[in-house]
């Protein structure tokens, strides 16, 4: 059962002087809402979704939300920054699995740490590249830790249709 999503954000404009201002760019907004239309597809809504404060991550859970049912919880999470720690994320995932063991939670954050996520929550030694609104979909419990059963991105699913 897949009850954790890791999402990096669509594409954003290029690198400014302020980076946590940086927009989502057209495309960025169309391949975040081609993956949110196959998320709402794939699998049931979630309950929460944690995204980093920066502003294309924030965009990016925007639409993410528009596509899930009522009732998904949008939280803002310091911890989710690019440098931000693996292992911090992780722990709050286990507080919250502890305390709701069927929570479903969809993550919005940027490479590494999205990388370093997944690495975390499944394998030492699997730490995925992402593109831009690329996703892993993982199967973890607290206790056995996780298996990484599908990653998507929008390429993909493009190369599907063709």
């Amino acid at each position: 059962m897949v009850n954790i999503v890791i999402m990096r954000h669509g594409e954003a404009e290029p690198p400014a002087v302020d980076d946590q201002q940086r927009a989502l760019t057209t495309q960025g907004r169309g391949e975040v809402q081609q993956m949110a239309n196959w998320l709402a597809q794939a699998y049931p809504a979630f309950d929460y979704l944690w995204v980093s404060p920066y502003l294309r991550t924030r965009q990016t859970a925007a639409l993410m939300l528009e596509a899930q049912q009522r009732g998904c919880q949008l939280q803002v999470m310091q911890q989710l920054v690019p440098d931000g720690k693996a292992e911090q994320v992780k722990t709050a995932l286990d507080l919250l699995l502890a305390e709701q063991p069927d929570a479903r939670v969809l993550l919005v954050s940027h490479m590494p740490l999205v990388s370093f996520l997944v690495e975390s929550l499944t394998e030492t030694g699997r730490a995925p590249i992402f593109t831009t609104a690329a996703l892993c979909c993982i199967d973890y419990q607290t206790a056995r830790g996780g298996k990484l059963l599908e990653q998507n991105s929008p390429l993909e699913l493009t190369l599907l249709k063709s």
